[in-house]
């Protein structure tokens, strides 16, 4: 995977998909003790405060006059639109069908990085990007009871797009800026906004900080907000965007799993089906296909 070890892009893969699994179960234990919006504000804000220590070490990378429309846009994609539109989504549909619509976000990496970032694309590549969607749909389906109006698609769809989107301008942006302060300031910026959107139309007083609540905010700060997403971009930028986008797949496998384990809920025949999907579709996103490897080496050689 470019300039990493298979060994440590694979602990770093693990690492990923774990906190970022665990996030949807702990997140859903917050949710009693806050409104939704504060509580999205302040965990992206509160990671971006922790990595601003780590950032103000090398203080002379973060060039803002320069890069500041970059932290900007960057912040509106990644965090703004991404939770902003999931927090509202989640109120118009079931959580297990909004959470495979947005794990559509996988497919539009492959197109996007396809189209913009001159990654390679072939069939293998979209039928894996596909039999991983669809894997994610049938882990989901047990959340597809209930109200499903089409703001809930159309803001889950916009959820997906916007990940897509910055995850691909991420990529084209990493020779720009230092990507430790890239996340650093997105996250403060988005997560300022959404906190100050959160207070204006939601009560500070309804946040109860009991043990549960403190200790799930400050994990969910520290290891899938501010470490999650400096992994995440880390592995973007060392290998192809499709490639690596293809085990958040996983993610969602994880977070039912996790649920099933502490939070008692049911194991089911579909999350091993679901399963079996997810990993055929990350072994053909994976694989490159001979007459590829062959051209590839030919242009080395020569």
């Amino acid at each position: 995977m470019g300039k990493l070890s298979k060994s440590r892009a694979v602990l770093l893969i693990a690492f990923l998909v774990t906190v970022w699994g665990i996030n949807w179960p702990l997140s859903k234990i917050a949710l009693a003790y806050t409104p939704p919006i504060l509580f999205s504000g302040m965990r992206t804000l509160l990671g971006g405060l922790m990595l601003l220590a780590v950032a103000m070490r090398h203080r002379e990378r973060l060039q803002f006059k320069r890069a500041w429309k970059i932290y900007a846009i960057s912040a509106l994609v990644n965090v703004v639109l991404y939770y902003g539109l999931q927090t509202i989504g989640l109120h118009y549909m079931p959580a297990g069908l909004f959470s495979a619509i947005v794990f559509l976000q996988p497919v539009l990496v492959g197109v996007l990085s396809w189209m913009f970032l001159g990654e390679a694309m072939y069939g293998l590549k979209m039928l894996g990007l596909l039999l991983g969607f669809a894997g994610v749909g049938l882990i989901s389906s047990g959340g597809l009871s209930g109200h499903v109006s089409g703001v809930g698609i159309v803001l889950a769809l916009a959820s997906a797009l916007s990940w897509a989107i910055g995850t691909i301008y991420v990529k084209k942006v990493s020779s720009i800026v230092d990507p430790i302060w890239l996340v650093t300031i997105q996250l403060i910026e988005g997560g300022l906004f959404m906190t100050l959107i959160g207070m204006a139309v939601e009560n500070t007083s309804d946040i109860q900080w009991t043990s549960a609540y403190v200790l799930s905010l400050l994990f969910i700060a520290l290891f899938v907000i501010a470490i999650g997403w400096v992994v995440f971009y880390y592995l973007i930028n060392a290998g192809e965007a499709s490639k690596v986008a293809s085990y958040t797949f996983l993610i969602p496998l994880i977070a039912i799993l996790i649920g099933t384990l502490f939070l008692n809920e049911p194991f089911t025949l579909t999350l091993v089906a679901g399963l079996a999907l997810i990993l055929c579709s990350i072994i053909l996103v994976n694989r490159t296909p001979r007459r590829l490897r062959r051209k590839i080496a030919e242009q080395l050689q020569s």
